[in-house]
């Protein structure tokens, strides 16, 4: 019997999985005992990844060279390797020179366009294992009991006595319910709420004065701006009492080791990059950066997004230099086998732009990989009108029954990740491998071969030279990746293997100073800024440009509904353990007084109409978790994004997916 080694590819966790093979099957997988991201854990499902079989239906090559590379765009994911987001960028960014964005726009985007804001480079300086270290953790807008449940395993790991958990969130989540403090703040709400505990903690001197002069800038100008937000407008504007900010600013003062934690309920907002750098304004007036158990820490989505930020090509060139920078680019196409005049030019357009441009008729052909926007893109009937204008619709995934493929001209057949190779980024900024498990059965290809495939067909020649498997891809990011802040350098493919995976920076000629498995950023006050300090970044809060109204009375709020269940549920749905424990059919959360005074029982359906001009049926589920104002609907169904509006972060251009309004009506039952 043999084993492999091999990486999950589900969550941004990135949890290493011991696979047992035997006659060309998995007969056993186990969670790697000692790896320093799950050590021996793993939630049900990457357990579950023995279970993934794809057919293979071959298909004709398309033809896709055009003489203006605009006539097709593509949009691929987080869930993609290493390697086959830079072969992808390069053959559509540089070739065809036209416009590429991933589903990490939809749950990453405004987090990582605050980190270079607030850092200077996208660069999330925590290692997990500062959920062990910390007293004093703060979840907002994040639910990792359901989400990522590695996350909510090491915070039951921390054995301080004196650990307190606090969850900011509308919803009484699953963690919130798990918590010590639960701050049940009204809907997009935060930014004002942390602006007035900044000014609180200003107000008491509770400043890390230190810190905050030695490695920051824009302190005085901040401080300024916070005066305007006093304890009783943070109350007005969040429900919270003015008790319970004051308690929360107490919490945050009296703590040793404080760490904020955010994901998409920050993310997916229309001001999401102010609110996020909002929590690290916190960190930094508290000093609660760089040091064990500490940070304004964002926890990523996909099992690769850190990857696809850094390496895709889409807002910035491979290891995240500047397209105007043209000693970067220089260095760049010497790398990767092309002149300078061949890189891209620019980032490029987001993903509402390319599906906006494909309605408006100024895109005809798009190719996707891995994803399944049919579903998961806001306002998602939008998606589904776009696919009947395009001339080509590519689709490129292990299964042709999502629901992106229906209308596609072309369905591209690739393995899943049990049956390739390549390299992830998880969340804390550690490159694991992903390895072979099983063999591959006749016409088999991988989304790297198949890429490469329609690049050589393109006739790019020469320019794919150097690009001819993963290992020879991972070896040039790691020369690209040379003197950036993610330099990993002195990482080898094969040293990956069976390895407890590498934390970038790793540089090559500095591995013993680097050597640590668990390291944090920033622990010598240095930022990626030209300062070298890290900015306090801040902005008037802008009026939702969504609220509720008298027709549209209720906020439509989304997130994840169970462990097992995943996204579009594409790759869950033939798990049988987690279908067995899944509704069927789309399903909401009602407020017990709302359900009452509606006459609505438990599993009563109703009809939702959302402000974007959509309606759905749900099912209905009655709790006191969910406020009276708002619906929750869990993501894992079509119907969910058929209400979520077209409203975007205006720097991330990360949809506001928590952001809809609504009103319903109960579908009577025949003879009621």
């Amino acid at each position: 019997m043999k084993k492999v080694q091999s990486t999950c590819n589900f969550c941004a966790i990135d949890c290493n999985l011991d696979f047992y093979v035997e006659d060309g099957r998995i007969v056993k997988t186990v969670p790697t005992k000692g790896y320093p991201v799950n050590d021996g854990f793993s939630c049900i499902k990457g357990l579950s990844l023995s279970k993934q079989q794809t057919t293979v239906k071959p298909d004709a090559l398309p033809k896709i060279r055009q003489a203006d590379g605009s006539f097709i765009a593509g949009i691929s994911t987080g869930q993609l390797t290493l390697e086959e987001f830079a072969i992808f960028g390069h053959v559509m960014r540089n070739y065809l020179q036209t416009n590429v964005d991933g589903n990490t726009r939809l749950c990453m985007a405004s987090a990582a366009v605050a980190h270079k804001g607030t850092l200077g480079y996208d660069a999330p300086g925590y290692t997990l294992n500062d959920l062990e270290l910390s007293d004093t953790i703060i979840f907002i807008g994040a639910n990792p009991v359901v989400a990522h449940p590695i996350v909510w395993q090491r915070v039951r790991n921390n054995k301080n006595p004196d650990r307190k958990i606090i969850v900011l969130d509308p919803r009484k989540s699953e963690t919130a319910r798990n918590a010590d403090y639960w701050y049940p703040l009204r809907h997009r709400s935060d930014l004002t709420l942390f602006y007035t505990l900044a000014n609180i903690i200003i107000e008491k001197d509770y400043v890390d004065h230190e810190f905050v002069d030695q490695h920051t800038e824009g302190f005085e100008e901040f401080r300024d701006f916070v005066k305007a937000f006093s304890v009783e407008r943070g109350s007005e504007v969040s429900g919270l009492s003015e008790a319970q900010i004051m308690e929360l600013a107490e919490l945050i003062h009296t703590g040793k080791r404080v760490s904020f934690w955010w994901t998409m309920g920050v993310n997916q907002g229309y001001e999401a990059v102010r609110t996020a750098q909002s929590i690290m304004n916190l960190a930094f007036l508290t000093g609660n950066v760089g040091k064990p158990g500490t940070g304004g820490n964002s926890i990523t989505g996909q099992c690769n997004a850190m990857g696809s930020r850094l390496f895709s090509n889409t807002t910035c060139l491979f290891a995240g230099g500047d397209f105007t920078d043209e000693k970067e680019r220089e260095r760049i196409a010497g790398i990767i086998g092309i002149t300078p005049d061949l890189m891209a030019k620019k980032p490029t357009i987001p993903y509402n732009k390319i599906i906006e441009g494909i309605n408006a008729g100024e895109i005809k052909g798009l190719w996707i990989l891995c994803t399944n926007p049919r579903h998961s893109w806001t306002n998602n009937e939008t998606f589904a009108e776009a696919t009947k204008k395009l001339e080509l619709f590519v689709v490129q995934d292990i299964y042709d029954t999502i629901e992106s493929a229906e209308n596609c001209t072309v369905y591209f057949p690739v393995v899943p990740g049990i049956k390739k190779e390549g390299t992830y980024i998880n969340l804390e900024r550690r490159l694991s491998p992903m390895r072979k498990v099983l063999e591959r059965g006749e016409n088999e290809i991988s989304d790297y071969e198949c890429i490469l495939g329609v690049g050589r067909a393109l006739g790019m020649g020469a320019a794919l030279e150097k690009w001819g498997t993963p290992r020879e891809c991972f070896d040039l990011l790691r020369e690209c990746s040379k003197g950036m802040p993610c330099d990993f350098t002195g990482v080898h493919w094969d040293d990956l293997t069976g390895s407890h995976g590498r934390q970038w920076p790793y540089p090559e000629g500095r591995e013993a100073e680097f050597s640590d498995e668990q390291r944090r950023l920033y622990e010598d006050g240095k930022f990626y800024t030209p300062s070298g300090r890290a900015r306090f970044v801040f902005e008037e809060p802008l009026g939702n440009p969504i609220p509720v109204t008298e027709e549209f009375p209720l906020v439509f709020n989304t997130g994840r509904g169970s462990v097992g269940q995943w996204h579009t549920q594409s790759r869950t749905k033939e798990v049988k353990f987690v279908e067995d424990v899944s509704l069927k059919r789309a399903y909401l959360y009602m407020n017990t007084r709302r359900a009452a005074e509606n006459g609505i029982k438990e599993m009563d359906e109703i009809r939702v109409f959302s402000s974007n001009g959509q309606n759905a049926v749900f099912a209905v589920k009655v709790t006191d978790n969910v406020q009276y104002g708002e619906l929750y609907a869990p993501i894992h169904y079509v119907e969910c994004n058929k209400l979520t509006p077209s409203s975007y972060d205006k720097y991330s251009r990360e949809p506001n997916y928590k952001g809809g309004t609504c009103r319903f009506e109960k579908i009577e039952k025949e003879g009621t």
